[in-house]
């Protein structure tokens, strides 16, 4: 199936990924936020690739439009691989994360902080038709926040090959980077399609 059929409707409510989206597909793909009314379902999965999948399916259900949907989560080794599936409900608020990770890594060395981003991107056409990616990018959680740009985990989140959080990076800079960019490039990569600049 090809992307160029129609735009691709995000099955997220959070603007900012749906952003991010937008730059990283560039003139490649035609990407919109999921149409007012978009109803989540409840991500029950045990993968990232199986939630990401039962957001977009329920987009295709509610509206009939072509439908991507990401999961993403972050890894913690220090903390057995928390918060994982659960990392943007592991706390009420995005401060409240952030407290979250900082206390749980407490008197860890840094050398013990190793850490990664997941992201599995599904896109599923009405006909059933889909395609499924996943990325990584492996970083450490640094023992302060630095840094103004991104959202989420980003202040803490350092890329240890640039010494500098995924917060401190520039938009052109994470668009190249991050575990968000990667997904998209990979599923650039299965279409045939070129990929964006970063």
């Amino acid at each position: 199936m090809s992307p160029t059929n129609g735009p691709f409707y995000v099955a997220t409510t959070n603007a900012h990924k749906v952003e991010e989206l937008q730059a990283l597909f560039g003139d490649a793909v035609s990407v919109q936020p999921a149409p007012a009314g978009y109803a989540a379902p409840d991500e029950d999965e045990p993968t990232y690739t199986g939630n990401a999948r039962l957001k977009a399916e329920a987009l295709v259900r509610q509206f009939g439009f072509p439908a991507l949907a990401d999961d993403s989560g972050l890894e913690v080794d220090a903390l057995d691989g928390a918060p994982g599936l659960h990392t943007a409900r592991w706390a009420d608020t995005p401060e409240a994360r952030l407290q979250k990770l900082e206390q749980g890594l407490s008197g860890v060395a840094p050398a013990q902080r190793g850490a990664r981003f997941v992201c599995a991107l599904v896109a599923v056409w009405p006909d059933g038709t889909s395609t499924t990616v996943e990325a990584t990018v492996d970083g450490r959680i640094a023992t302060e926040r630095r840094g103004v740009g991104g959202f989420g985990y980003d202040p803490l989140f350092e890329l240890p090959e640039l010494g500098r959080t995924m917060a401190e990076l520039s938009a052109v800079e994470k668009n190249h980077f991050s575990h968000r960019a990667r997904a998209v490039r990979a599923l650039l990569d299965a279409w045939a399609l070129p990929v964006a600049p970063a």
